[in-house]
């Protein structure tokens, strides 16, 4: 519950209340309404609802209707000339995140709150912490993949990687409700772009990496604006952990030196010793001998940035060591074995960066023919597709099948050919994704061979016009057509 003199009061707070209108008349005196119900979405309101207009696309006639069904008041920063009270306000996203805050009871101050940023790592990362903590603590978790609110009971499928403001704290109330302690999230650039962690301080927030991804028309304008918005979880943090080789790191350095923080990696006291496939030795603050499901130096890094930030929030080194060995995560690096004994990967590598590390690690193991399985999403992240073609160029024997991967209104060949362009060799595309794998399988013929089926990870559907298609996913079309 909350009453329109805490609505008002929060936003005069934050300097971002401009005025109450109704049928174009300013308000003097408004008073008396309570609301059970805080909403963004037209279609799902009472009269007890307070409702937010929000977004480009939003239009007069969602609120007409929504009036229809009984709405009393809604905050936008357009006043639409209704019949009901309009609380106008400067930033609706910003509005949005502090009115749920005490709408929903102020749930964060109630769980400590573990948030990890980068360009890639971040679901991984949060699966270790999560691993970690619920060894003793009962933890939600927010992720790219899965959400849990009662300690791993259930799951979830998310729509984001960090969840839209008022979907947030709802979700942190209920994992209050479910008795949690502790809550692990990612918070991707978009979530500080568009508000939706507006207000919100966290216990620890970790910046595993950063490289060039999510510039384009409806995401960042450049690099410099993507590498800001990231380093805003470090400004909203009590403390931090920073990984020392991830480029950049002097900026993040000189950022994050007053607050209680800790590095890790080449150059400081947190390195990773006698790396191998599934296991690794640590010196620092972790020192010790660790088991590891997920191969792959970066992997190992991830956990160790997540065993840090729990450290911080007082786990032992026991639940540490327990909690990564446990660790799988769905769609990354997950690996079949066909009758001939080459291998199929399916990894959520989707920009050049994390296809890179994956490339490599897959080589490192597998000294037979590699073949490629890969595509790039319509209208978001263009520039992954020219990052895609260098990765290409600098793994000359490499056979790469381009294909499919969630088109939107995009023409997939379209897409395809504009990775191809930058590449110096000729592909092969095949845009059905699953006729793709099919193809990529039949090719792995010995056992040093190995397909990498990259982009999707554990997605089960395409996104084609703006709507998720139907799709079995990687994993099972793989298992669909193994030899």
């Amino acid at each position: 519950m909350i009453s329109i003199e805490q609505v008002l009061d929060i936003l005069k707070q934050d300097k971002n209340f401009r005025e109450v209108v109704s049928n174009g008349e300013l308000h003097y005196h408004f008073s008396g309404l309570t609301f059970s119900k805080i909403s963004y979405d037209s279609r799902d309101v009472t009269d007890n609802t307070l409702f937010f207009a929000k977004g480009a696309a939003f239009k007069r006639e969602f609120l007409e209707k929504a009036v229809q069904a009984g709405l009393s008041c809604y905050v936008s920063e357009v006043d639409y000339e209704l019949a009901i009270p309009a609380i106008i306000v400067s930033d609706i996203k910003k509005a949005m995140s502090l009115i749920a805050m005490t709408f929903y009871g102020n749930p964060q101050n109630k769980l400590k709150i573990l948030a990890f940023t980068g360009t890639k790592g971040k679901t991984t990362a949060a699966y270790f912490a999560f691993n970690i903590l619920k060894q003793n603590h009962k933890t939600a978790l927010l992720s790219t993949m899965n959400t849990t609110l009662d300690n791993g009971k259930t799951f979830f499928k998310s729509q984001f990687s960090t969840p839209e403001n008022l979907d947030l704290f709802r979700m942190m109330a209920q994992a209050v409700s479910n008795g949690m302690t502790h809550l692990v999230m990612e918070v991707s650039s978009q979530a500080y772009l568009v508000d939706r962690v507006y207000g919100l301080t966290f216990d620890v927030g970790v910046f595993l990496n950063i490289s060039p991804d999510h510039v384009g028309p409806i995401e960042h304008p450049n690099f410099a604006d993507y590498f800001y918005h990231k380093r805003l979880l470090m400004d909203n943090s009590r403390a931090v952990i920073v990984n020392a080789e991830m480029d950049h790191f002097p900026i993040v350095c000189q950022q994050v030196s007053n607050l209680p923080h800790d590095f890790y990696g080449t150059g400081t006291t947190n390195t990773i010793d006698n790396s191998r496939a599934f296991s690794f030795d640590l010196s620092g603050k972790l020192a010790g001998h660790y088991q590891i499901r997920l191969i792959g130096h970066f992997n190992q890094e991830n956990a160790v940035a997540a065993g840090l930030a729990c450290l911080r929030l007082g786990v032992s080194l026991s639940d540490i060591q327990k909690g990564i060995a446990e660790t799988t995560v769905p769609g990354r690096m997950e690996v079949l074995t066909q009758s001939n004994g080459s291998k199929i990967f399916v990894d959520y590598a989707h920009n050049g960066d994390s296809l890179e590390k994956l490339l490599s690690v897959v080589e490192e193991h597998q000294k037979g023919d590699i073949i490629l399985i890969l595509g790039a999403p319509g209208n978001k992240g263009e520039s992954r597709r020219a990052d895609f073609g260098k990765v290409i160029n600098s793994h000359p024997d490499l056979q790469v099948i381009l294909t499919a991967d969630d088109p939107n209104f995009e023409d997939p060949l379209a897409i395809s050919k504009e990775i191809a362009s930058h590449v110096d060799r000729p592909l092969s595309i095949i845009i059905d994704r699953e006729e793709a794998i099919q193809t990529a399988l039949l090719l792995a013929k010995k056992e040093n061979d190995a397909v990498i089926v990259a982009g999707k990870g554990a997605d089960a559907y395409q996104i084609v016009e703006g709507k998720k298609a139907t799709y079995d996913g990687d994993l099972i079309v793989a298992k669909k057509y193994l030899n």
